[in-house]
């Protein structure tokens, strides 16, 4: 669903609440939440970390995004639908490396999987930009996710189904529920272009189009969304800080309780930066040929954005790639490397 459908989607439920003055939603506990963003979950609303007002409905419902549960995967040397600088996620545990590509997870948002033998669930928000691979085991029970069709500063907000906790994929940390103040175990996960991929495994395994679900895979329905300059369409917090466009693309580092970004457009300058977090020494390399997912109505067709790496000790380390309003929504403090 793209941002205009989202938007008209929410104005009509806004009505439709208002219409008929059901503006709350009782659960099992006896607590209540908006209807708008609460309806046919089994979420313990009794227990959030944050205002039940910062959850915004983005329009489709539970679900209304469907997860994909069964993924299936061919060797990337039989792939013959991507475009060469198209931008997959690299996931890599143990010897199983896998592609996830982006014009597959713009409609679906999770994967769920298991990699190496480890359940994972590979996570793409479109609007924030945020390409994040999860550890699905929290206290020795394995979950699997799902959206819950609301957004918080702008970002996927997604569900367990084991319990109906609500989690932030920024940061991955349970939100509202049972697992209220329980995080998620973030992997080493980046993008690259398909055509990286290919030849670094040429064995590796690749999700493919056959999801069960009719989509339009290869279309972008975010078209003309990948604009530096222009704010989100859903409310976030700190809106208000302009160090950086609200779209430039960032690399966000944090370790601990200290945060960094190092913007596109500096580490295109400069090739290589060198960073300190939370003592952590990092290397952060651009490396260009990748496209946006989010500029074009053809994925294949997006401008070249670029992607980054991050190592230390020379071992590929955990990072992510968020348009800098994200960042400056959760993060606040964040220090800009320039």
């Amino acid at each position: 669903m793209g941002v205009v459908h989202r938007l008209l989607a929410v104005a009509v439920l806004a009505l439709l609440v208002g219409a008929t003055g059901a503006g709350r939603a009782a659960t099992a506990k006896g607590c209540t939440a908006p209807v708008e963003i609460a309806s046919g979950f089994r979420t313990d609303f009794c227990r959030h970390l944050v205002p039940l007002s910062d959850f915004h409905a983005g329009g489709p419902g539970k679900d209304g995004i469907p997860a994909l549960d069964h993924p299936r995967f061919a060797p990337a040397s039989s792939v013959d639908w991507l475009a060469l600088r198209e931008p997959v996620i690299e996931l890599r545990v143990g010897r199983d490396v896998r592609a996830y590509p982006l014009q597959i997870l713009i409609w679906h948002e999770i994967v769920n999987d298991r990699v190496g033998r480890v359940p994972v669930a590979v996570t793409f928000c479109p609007l924030c930009n945020t390409a994040i691979a999860f550890e699905r085991r929290v206290g020795g029970r394995t979950l699997s996710f799902g959206t819950t069709g609301n957004l918080r500063n702008s970002d996927l907000v997604m569900y367990d189904r084991q319990t109906e906790s609500w989690w932030q994929q920024f940061g991955g940390q349970a939100l509202v529920g049972r697992y209220a103040g329980r995080r998620l175990h973030q992997l080493p996960a980046r993008i690259v272009a398909w055509s990286e991929f290919a030849r670094m495994y040429p064995r590796g395994l690749v999700l493919t189009r056959n999801t069960g679900f009719s989509r339009p895979y290869g279309q972008n329905p975010y078209s003309g969304y990948d604009d530096a300059s222009k704010p989100p369409f859903f409310p976030v917090a700190h809106g208000g800080d302009h160090r950086l466009r609200p779209k430039e693309r960032v690399v966000f580092l944090e370790r601990g309780r200290q945060a960094a970004v190092v913007p596109f457009s500096v580490l295109q300058r400069k090739r290589l930066i060198r960073v300190t977090v939370g003592g952590h020494h990092l290397v952060v390399r651009w490396h260009r040929g990748v496209t946006s997912v989010l500029d074009s109505g053809s994925i294949a067709d997006g401008r070249d954005v670029g992607a980054a790496s991050v190592t230390e000790n020379g071992k590929p380390v955990i990072f992510d790639e968020p348009f800098w309003f994200a960042v400056a929504a959760f993060r606040p403090h964040v220090r800009i490397v320039r």
